[in-house]
């Protein structure tokens, strides 16, 4: 989220998260602070780890 300022919304967060993800070499994912947008989902946390493996 800091490091990409033009994300407005949840689903886009997902999207970047798997592009980083597939780019990367990167083994593991946390998050520790639940995204600031309207469309946060109440299983965000379970929506962005998927999107990571």
């Amino acid at each position: 989220m800091i490091g990409n300022p033009q994300i407005d919304s949840f689903e886009e967060l997902v999207v970047v998260l798997k592009t980083i993800s597939k780019a990367s070499d990167e083994r593991f994912f946390r998050m520790d602070v639940k995204p600031d947008y309207a469309d946060v989902p109440d299983n965000w946390e379970d929506r962005l780890e998927a999107a990571f493996y």
